[in-house]
């Protein structure tokens, strides 16, 4: 089965040509960054009118080098949400002209649950239950798979992404945009333990995530002691240096530390780390030693894969088809929707049990 995956859901206009859910034909991104960088950031207006640009020509050529055509493409998955609103309605208006042009089934993917599947080319089978760390620009939580297609959410975000937090903090260190990658090659020549970050604590007791308090802190820092940001093509200093290795330091600890938590109480047979900042080498490398603790395999997508794609799309839509799940044509772009499929059965059974008491 060959599944035609696309992606729009932020500024990667991306298609793919999957066959089987496991092997890649072809995968195309067309990227953004260099006419979000002037701005810092995704401005949302110029992302969805590039994806308009771009969504047809990045298809076409991801057919030309699976060496295929419409007429062979057996199912049709896109990004349904969450995302950006615009930039999402560009991928699932063209999907869904595509599948009942073609008259061939539709499946509407969760991009979480995309970056989950981005495991699956590179490495061995994931045994189940399974934990995934999924870790971008947009999104940061943690997930507990019973099963495969099963997801309840034990981790999540209260405030800012990490990858959010470090474009930030990127931006008031005066380096470039995204700044993620700029924070990571920043911090190879700087002192880790340099600048003591004090770690956030969930008033509820959940075991969430809060980058907040550590952008604050680094612009508390920056103020308190007087360091001026790096110029434009100038080698920021030592200060810089530290305090870019700490941050990173300290929200990677936070990261790995709140999975490691997790597994040792659900145990997972398999740990997932996906997402724009899987692509951390010091994220990875906690990681791996995490895993080693817990005894259990860990696994990463290449950076092709980490970053947004539709090959992971294309494979979390086959895995919805083998399972006899496919979307209407009704089916539009939804912002907010949510992979935690566990948790709200949770809630249903608790209701149930309300009414059955009364």
């Amino acid at each position: 089965m060959l599944v035609l995956g696309i992606e729009s859901s932020c500024d990667e206009t991306a298609a793919a040509v999957v066959r089987d859910g496991r092997e890649i034909m072809s995968s195309v991104i067309s990227s953004q960054i260099d006419l979000h960088t002037l701005y810092g950031g995704v401005v949302p207006e110029l992302a969805s009118r590039e994806h308009l640009a771009k969504i047809g020509p990045v298809i076409d050529q991801s057919l030309a080098e699976a060496g295929t055509q419409l007429s062979s493409i057996s199912a049709i998955a896109v990004t349904q949400g969450p995302g950006l609103v615009g930039s999402l309605l560009v991928g699932v208006c063209y999907a869904k002209a595509l599948a009942y042009g073609l008259s061939i089934p539709l499946v509407g993917v969760n991009h979480i649950e995309g970056h989950v599947y981005s495991v699956v080319f590179e490495n061995p089978q994931v045994e189940y239950p399974a934990m995934a760390l999924i870790v971008s620009g947009g999104h940061t939580n943690i997930f507990y798979i019973p099963q495969e297609g099963s997801y309840k959410v034990v981790s999540r975000t209260r405030d800012d992404a990490a990858g959010e937090a470090f474009d930030k903090v990127a931006k008031m260190l005066g380096l470039e945009y995204p700044g993620g990658p700029a924070i990571e090659k920043l911090a190879r020549s700087g002192d880790p333990q340099a600048v003591k970050f004090t770690r956030p604590k969930i008033s509820d007791g959940r075991p969430d995530f809060s980058f907040s308090g550590m952008k604050t802190a680094v612009s508390r820092y920056l103020k308190e002691n007087e360091i001026d940001p790096a110029l434009p093509g100038e080698e920021p200093g030592r200060p810089i240096k530290d305090l870019a290795a700490s941050f990173q330091s300290s929200a990677v600890s936070l990261l790995v530390e709140t999975m490691a938590k997790l597994a040792e109480e659900h145990r997972p047979r398999t740990l997932i780390v996906a997402g724009g900042v899987a692509c951390n080498l010091a994220l990875r490398e906690m990681a791996e030693e995490a895993a080693r603790n817990l005894g259990v395999p860990v696994y990463f997508p290449s950076k092709h894969l980490s970053t947004d794609n539709a090959a992971m799309i294309a494979a979390a839509g086959y895995a919805h088809l083998a399972q006899g799940r496919s979307s209407e044509m009704n089916m539009t772009a939804d912002v907010t929707l949510r992979l935690q499929n566990l948790e709200n059965e949770d809630a249903e059974l608790r209701k149930r049990k309300v009414r059955y008491r009364l």
